[in-house]
């Protein structure tokens, strides 16, 4: 966490990128270190991305599973 709604976020393409976590997760989710997430990279600005979804940990079983990570 950065403060003000930024997160530090790894990618699985490698790259570190600062995270803004939009307004409708912000309210209905915490994010914390070591969650699965669905960010989408600034098309202008690739070292920045915006938070889009937090799995929960019973979608991450399921996703590993089932081999999507």
């Amino acid at each position: 966490m950065m403060g003000a709604n930024h997160i530090k976020v790894r990618c699985s393409d490698g790259v570190e990128r600062m995270g803004r976590i939009k307004g409708k997760i912000k309210k209905r989710a915490w994010i914390r270190e070591g969650d699965i997430l669905i960010i989408v990279p600034w098309s202008f600005q690739d070292e920045k991305c915006d938070i889009l979804h937090r799995y929960l940990p019973p979608q991450v079983d399921w996703l590993r599973k089932n081999n999507y990570l």
